[in-house]
């Protein structure tokens, strides 16, 4: 099971594509004792195995622990969005209503930012056939320029750079630290290099389509 990831941006949860709420952020966005959440949690487990849905149940209420200030393991849960929607939906008030339209598009956004994290690594298995393709001896300079390239492009920087400046450490990828924007930008120009790799030998002239691409991209964005 991969590593449990907050993601800046939505601050929300990640792990194997799936997106997260803690039962925390709930206590903490109204204002509630996190002991009282996580009775109210029960107590909905409590009722869903009632109705025999245990396997709502299963999947949408996932418990762990966090440590506190004094480095103490503490429970709390963990919830998808429909998690999520099924606890708040016993939440009223103005305060409560607002909480839950911000972090139902907030779990919509992240889903969309997954899916294109998802769609570029489904598609990273033909750029790197393309790469191999386009050079009889190909060398790792090879796909790392490619990708920093696109790196350079979209985030103005490379992915060691990005690492550096962002005090990431030796992560594998930089895609899963991207804005939304950036990352469906990034899986963009990846799809059209594919094709330009082969077409288009020249490593100059790819950049130059590539950013072509993106500028007008960018523009159209800005004017909707």
């Amino acid at each position: 099971m991969s590593k449990l990831m907050l993601n800046p941006e939505f601050n929300l949860y990640e792990r194997n594509g799936k997106s997260f709420c803690s039962s925390r952020q709930i206590a903490e966005e109204l204002n509630k004792r996190h002991s009282d959440v996580l009775r109210d949690i029960e107590v909905g487990i409590e009722n869903l195995n009632k109705a025999d849905e245990r396997k709502f149940a299963l999947i949408n209420f996932l418990a762990s622990t966090y440590k506190d200030e004094r480095n103490r393991r503490q429970p709390e849960f963990l919830l998808p969005k429909d998690g999520f929607v099924y606890v708040t939906m016993g939440y009223s008030g103005n305060k409560a209503t607002r909480f839950k339209v911000a972090y139902i598009n907030r779990f919509n956004e992240m889903e969309s930012f997954i899916k294109n994290l998802f769609e570029a690594k489904s598609d990273f298995p033909e750029f790197t056939r393309a790469i191999m393709d386009a050079h009889e001896e190909p060398k790792n300079y090879h796909f790392s320029g490619e990708l920093d390239m696109i790196n350079r492009i979209v985030v103005g920087m490379t992915a060691s750079q990005f690492r550096k400046t962002h005090n990431l450490g030796n992560i594998s990828s930089i895609r899963p630290y991207l804005t939304p924007q950036q990352a469906e930008a990034v899986k963009t120009l990846q799809r059209i290099d594919i094709g330009l790799i082969l077409a288009v030998p020249d490593f100059q002239q790819r950049k130059q389509i590539l950013t072509g691409q993106f500028n007008r991209k960018s523009k159209m964005a800005e004017i909707v």
